[in-house]
């Protein structure tokens, strides 16, 4: 499942008021508290994250306390008591010892435990990793899973790139993970390691002057270094997009028709300047995966601006870009 493929489903058991508890399985920095987080404030809900890996059954039970010759449990702050509508997350679920997951099934299922009740508004979700990820993890008891719906997250570089872009990344990084998208998640044994979570810190990292090492690992990071040292032949970006259609592009290699189809996506102010780009890609006689990609990247920043229409208009009237058009639109099932 991708990442707007899961926002999607989460989305709609809201809509739709579904309180099944849901467990959403993935490797380590995909983002999984992330897209639940940012799910809940789009749904303006409240957002509890509570990692079951350290507390003790008894925290979640509660304090038995002395009432009228009996005892009752006293539900620990840390659980929703008031009535507004939230998501109950309980993150890394199946790093919690056996014991611990046992008592959470009560609250899992029967939206109880101890003298505790889930309050009618909220959701219980989960996340956590699987073995094969290399986690620290216990196998989740069958009574446990089964009380769950099971959602597989995958690596995205599409949704990771549309949010990137929107979040005003560094077009290099970008560039470089659609030049080679495998690194956007690739676990290894080494401490630090390319992931969405750990590309983001790299990013940071980037914008400070810094170098990514310590992110993405030593590897990964003389890639991206090798890639920078060859985009170095990349023209001035502003003046494509100012309309001069007579910039040269003195290389063919794909690592820079990359870089420069991402930087032109990111910088294009307007319809005007994006069709400004189209038209000079276009005039260097680029290939349809190097349109495509500028396209594909390009077309979602204009549609947030509320550009799209304009920018489709004057490329329908532009004869040399109107079967371009077309061709993506079916492409893109548009």
């Amino acid at each position: 499942m991708k990442t707007t493929e899961l926002e999607a489903y989460l989305n709609c058991c809201i809509a739709k008021r579904l309180q099944n508890s849901i467990m959403i399985w993935g490797a380590s920095g995909l983002g999984k508290s992330s897209i639940v987080k940012q799910v809940a404030k789009e749904n303006n809900l409240k957002f509890r994250d509570l990692r079951l890996s350290q507390i003790l059954p008894s925290d979640l039970r509660g304090l038995p306390v002395a009432d009228g010759g009996c005892s009752k449990w006293l539900p620990p702050n840390f659980l929703p008591h008031d009535c507004d509508e939230g998501i109950l997350f309980l993150d890394e679920i199946n790093m919690a010892p056996p014991a611990v997951q046992g008592v959470a099934q009560q609250l899992i299922l029967d939206r109880c435990v101890g003298s505790y009740t889930v309050p009618e508004g909220w959701f219980i979700w989960a996340a956590g990793n699987r073995k094969e990820d290399r986690a620290s993890v216990f196998d989740m008891p069958a009574p446990v899973a089964n009380r769950f719906l099971h959602l597989q997250l995958e690596p995205d570089l599409d949704s990771f790139r549309a949010y990137a872009l929107a979040n005003n990344f560094n077009t290099e990084i970008l560039a470089f993970l659609s030049f080679r998208p495998e690194l956007l998640h690739k676990q290894s044994l080494q401490p630090a390691w390319p992931s969405p979570r750990s590309w983001e810190m790299a990013n940071t990292l980037y914008s400070a002057g810094l170098g990514i090492t310590t992110a993405v690992g030593p590897s990964t990071a003389a890639e991206f270094k090798a890639f920078l040292d060859e985009c170095k032949t990349i023209p001035d970006l502003s003046l494509i997009l100012e309309g001069k259609r007579d910039i040269i592009l003195r290389t063919t290699e794909p690592s820079v028709k990359y870089a420069i189809a991402i930087g032109l996506a990111a910088r294009a102010a307007d319809a005007e300047q994006a069709y400004n780009a189209f038209t000079w890609l276009n005039s260097t006689s680029a290939t349809a995966e190097w349109m495509q990609l500028y396209a594909v990247n390009v077309f979602p920043l204009m549609k947030s601006k509320g550009q799209i229409g304009t920018l489709a208009n004057l490329i329908h009237q532009d004869p040399s870009l109107r079967e371009f058009l077309q061709n993506y639109q079916k492409l893109a099932g548009l």
